[in-house]
């Protein structure tokens, strides 16, 4: 409880100390797709790179809406022990194992059912079409395993744990790489037997967590008894996270838009914003990470009654975020097409993904700020505004310039991809306009309570 506490001691230290193993746990779990993507571009065929590139922006677009729900827990939790109320953190993590199953499981038949529905919605290539589908029924068939994988992280998460997790990640990304070699190298699978390697690999790290759970020491009792669906607690974890959720399932649907938009284009299009998309989520690594660690810093601190603190924590997440930021500007703006031939050797396939990557550099510099505003928001329970600043984002900029610029932009894909930045700049003025709003908001309330 004591190394876990955010409540107390140096802002900077405590953060970094907390955010690291979440970026180097973000950064594995990046490798998987990284992975995937680079076997399969050294040893398949160009529609299975367009295939992995369709296939696993739905799965993650499903996975992250798991994992944005899940938020509620680590709020939840978070808060909790904030307030030194350890034994009902373990009551939320109860209900939410419930709340999480019941998900995985429609999670699943959505995938494998509908694989060929969702290929056809995302205009998957016709000569990609059955192995983007395959791609999704084999991922889908794991989706029980791809929810507890995540749920596991976000409950540590809550608990100020980031290591646990790290440890978890670690794991299935070296078992992921080995699959990924046996079954695409080895077997020649291809985009299938990407799929069925993180599907396993996930499985293998889910068996090891909970052993390491039943060794770790909690700072509650948990048993078995616990596991059941309270309606106090699931109605926290509802309020928090459904509102997270559903901000970034929208955002996830307006990517998927933006690729549809792409795949009209043709294979050599699909398969540059695939590997586009694969280098932008290690540029993005630092302000998505502190996004999360923001969230668990905040909610300890909101819990404890501490918002000058949680406050100082935010202005210190966007400096060191934004420092970054600008480094990975310079890079993926200037040597773009470096960070593209990791991941193909094909050079119209490394020349269409840099184009694409510029656009995703000039969004480095405004991400760091936005993430952060986030993390703090979803921190202080300000989902509904998350929420409604991604949806303003996504469908009344991200999209309609997206469309634009498919009509007048002559197929350049960085003026496609130039409606990403330009979203974030709108949600950033929503963000700062909130913050200031919500601040003025509780001084009054404070300053009304203190004249009773």
């Amino acid at each position: 409880m004591k190394n876990n506490d955010f409540t107390s001691g140096a802002i900077l230290p405590k953060l970094l100390r907390f955010m690291l193993p979440v970026l180097l746990a973000m950064f594995l779990q990046a490798m998987y797709g990284a992975v995937d993507l680079l076997v399969v571009g050294q040893f398949a065929e160009k529609s299975d790179v367009s295939a992995v590139s369709t296939g696993s922006q739905i799965v993650m677009t499903l996975t992250n809406l798991i994992v944005s729900f899940s938020m509620g827990i680590t709020v939840a939790v978070g808060q909790r022990i904030g307030q030194k109320r350890p034994e009902e953190a373990s009551q939320t993590i109860g209900t939410g194992l419930v709340i999480f199953a019941i998900t995985g499981l429609v999670f699943t038949l959505i995938s494998v059912a509908g694989a060929s529905a969702l290929a056809r919605v995302m205009q998957a290539p016709e000569e990609a079409f059955k192995v983007t589908a395959d791609y999704i029924r084999i991922c889908g068939g794991g989706f029980l395993i791809i929810t507890a994988y995540n749920l596991l992280g976000s409950i540590f998460r809550g608990l100020g744990d980031s290591k646990t997790p790290l440890i978890a990640v670690g794991i299935a990304c070296a078992f992921n790489i080995i699959g990924d070699l046996v079954f695409v190298a080895g077997f020649g699978m291809g985009a299938s037997g990407a799929a069925l390697a993180t599907v396993i690999a996930q499985f293998i790290s889910v068996a090891v967590s909970l052993v390491m759970i039943r060794h770790t020491r909690l700072p509650f009792e948990f048993h078995r008894s616990n596991i059941k669906l309270k309606k106090a607690y699931a109605s926290v974890i509802f309020r928090i996270g459904t509102p997270i959720a559903l901000q970034d399932f929208l955002v996830g649907i307006s990517f998927l838009v933006m690729l549809a938009i792409v795949n009209r284009l043709g294979v050599m299009a699909s398969a540059g914003v695939g590997v586009a998309e694969k280098v932008c989520v290690f540029i993005m690594l630092v302000p998505i990470s502190f996004m999360q660690s923001m969230t668990a810093f905040v909610a300890q601190n909101y819990g404890a009654g501490k918002p000058q603190r949680a406050q100082k924590a935010l202005k210190t997440g966007i400096t060191v975020s934004f420092a970054f930021g600008v480094v990975m500007f310079l890079l993926t703006f200037f040597r773009g097409d470096l960070l593209a031939g990791i991941f193909s050797q094909e050079s119209d396939t490394v020349k269409a993904a840099w184009d694409y990557l510029k656009a995703y550099a000039i969004d480095c510099l405004t991400t760091c700020f936005l993430f952060c505003f986030i993390g703090y928001f979803n921190g202080i329970e300000k989902t509904k505004f998350v929420m409604l600043q991604g949806i303003c984002g996504a469908f009344l900029v991200r999209i309609p310039v997206a469309f634009l610029m498919q009509h007048i932009g002559g197929g350049s894909l960085f003026l496609i991809g130039i409606s990403i930045p330009c979203s974030t700049v709108l949600q950033i003025v929503m963000c700062f306009t909130a913050y200031f709003y919500f601040n003025k908001h509780d001084k009054m309330l404070t300053g009304a309570d203190m004249k009773k």
